[in-house]
């Protein structure tokens, strides 16, 4: 498969994006594994990146969708941890005649006893998608995969377009007030140049944040799943850790303890870019019809020399057919596919 094909088509399941960018003797490839049982909230890794990568303060604002106040995701926020509070089912609380009694709120203490409520909290981060469309509508090749197989945005190359802000399934990346151009998480590449470990996965304190090569996280994570199974919580699930899934799989994946959208995620993320190859190709078939067609139209004008009409009929048709048809279904796709490669 060509590079082109690879990243505009997608690349085989299970295949690592780093050498099919073009890194021949590139190193496993590298990714986050976010337990999110063991989360306390503490937002250590949100602090821990802002410090190493020098990410500018957004302030203190409340969202709505989570009790935490950094608001979510973007060009000053990494890392993010949100809260959510869930109350527990009624049917699930009793109310006791001494509540009756002195006027207070049910409880389900009796009926097997924790609290009313129940927090989940989740440590949030750019997903390095083994199909990034990030890299596929990058016109400047600011956008880049790394040997790692992360996705690295080059900030003095970045014109800032905004193209990879509605590209992301995840609406992770986004554009910086006051400087115009993208940012987002880099899994640490200047730590993993010299293996460091990445600064928010050094600062957890419960290890909810864990790093390493990829496939020994997904083996990890399958292990972790089947233990919290066992345990009787079988809403435990996996998000992002399927290679087979819309976006090649997540070089950050989640272990969670209710449905993605509970936590702001898509349930079924799918790489905006998939169609973009054949995009293309049916822009060269339009534009080959139009062109045959003003050839027809300009033939057919009353008044010309028949050599003459069919003269420009044909060099019309062969010429900007060839011209427009041929080398916008493939000099543009192409364009477009060598972006992604890695520099």
């Amino acid at each position: 498969m060509a590079v082109v094909d690879v990243q505009i088509s997608g690349f085989d399941n299970g295949r690592d994006p780093a050498r099919a960018t073009g890194y021949t003797e590139a190193p496993p490839r590298m990714g986050f594994f976010t337990d999110t049982s063991v989360c306390i909230g503490c937002k250590a890794c949100e602090v821990a990146c802002k410090e190493w990568n020098q990410v500018p303060e957004d302030g203190l604002v409340f969202t709505g969708m989570s009790y935490d106040n950094t608001q979510g995701l973007g060009a000053d926020t990494w890392r993010h941890v949100a809260f959510i509070e869930q109350s527990r089912p009624m049917g699930a609380q009793i109310t006791t005649p001494a509540q009756v009694a002195d006027g207070s709120q049910p409880s389900d203490m009796a009926a097997g006893g924790g609290d009313p409520v129940r927090w989940l909290m989740a440590s949030d981060v750019c997903k390095h998608c083994t199909e990034a469309a990030c890299l596929d509508v990058c016109p400047t090749g600011a956008l880049i995969r790394t040997e790692f197989g992360t996705v690295v945005v080059q900030e003095d190359v970045c014109n800032g377009c905004g193209y990879c802000v509605s590209a992301c399934p995840y609406g992770v990346i986004d554009q910086r007030q006051g400087d115009g151009r993208m940012w987002k998480c880099t899994l640490c590449y200047d730590r993993l140049q010299v293996g460091a470990e990445p600064a928010c996965a050094k600062s957890c304190p419960t290890d909810s944040i864990q790093f390493g090569p990829l496939d020994e996280l997904r083996a990890r994570a399958d292990e972790r799943l089947a233990q919290l199974h066992d345990s009787g919580m079988s809403e435990a699930r996996l998000y992002g850790h399927d290679p087979g899934d819309g976006v090649g799989g997540d070089g950050a994946f989640f272990l969670l303890l209710d449905e993605p959208e509970v936590y702001g995620l898509p349930p079924d993320p799918t790489v905006t870019t998939r169609d973009l190859a054949q995009m293309w190709r049916r822009v060269g078939v339009a534009a080959l019809a139009l062109a045959g067609g003003v050839a027809a139209a300009f033939a057919a004008t009353p008044g010309r020399a028949a050599g003459t009409g069919t003269g420009l009929g044909a060099g019309l048709g062969a010429g900007l057919g060839a011209g427009l048809g041929a080398r916008l279904g493939a000099g543009l796709g192409a364009g477009l596919g060598m972006r992604s490669v890695g520099r």
